[in-house]
């Protein structure tokens, strides 16, 4: 076999694991600017996204919504309580649990966070149409791999 004999399943562009891979980095690279006027980073910004959302939650309900373990939530979490925008307390019900809760701070930030998702949706240049479906079969094949992956590590979904 030649070495350089193309295989059209190994090539990058055949491959759908590259293609979400590389847009993820190229639609993060749009929110860069409008984040950095918040003060946060991306990850920072989808965790305040589900507090300004649910109000409040834990570790582990945040790693779920996020499919982020707690190994990657800590440090992260820990730089949005330096930064003032989260409160981070133990559950007085069960001390393993730690509770999330977003500070004034982080409650004025979603203010001025309102602009980006349409900010976003003219950066790129999509109508509400394209949009919504390219979400749709996105959230599709997301709950399908996740489904997949929990019953891999023989867990339930």
């Amino acid at each position: 076999m030649n070495s350089k004999e193309i295989i059209p399943q190994l090539q990058l562009e055949n491959q759908l694991c590259f293609a979400v891979y590389a847009c993820s980095r190229e639609i993060t690279k749009f929110y860069q600017p409008y984040l950095d006027k918040l003060g946060v980073t991306y990850s920072q910004y989808l965790v305040l996204m589900v507090l300004w959302e649910q109000g409040q939650c834990t570790v582990k309900e945040l790693g779920e919504a996020l499919f982020l373990d707690s190994g990657t939530l800590t440090p992260l979490l820990k730089r949005l309580q330096a930064a003032g925008l989260i409160n981070r307390e133990r559950s007085t019900e069960d001390e393993r649990k730690v509770i999330i809760t977003l500070t004034e701070e982080g409650v004025k930030l979603r203010d001025r966070a309102t602009i980006v998702p349409e900010a976003m949706a003219n950066e790129i240049c999509m109508s509400g149409g394209e949009f919504n479906r390219l979400l749709a079969e996105f959230k599709k094949l997301l709950d399908r791999v996740h489904e997949v992956n929990m019953q891999r590590d023989g867990k339930s979904g």
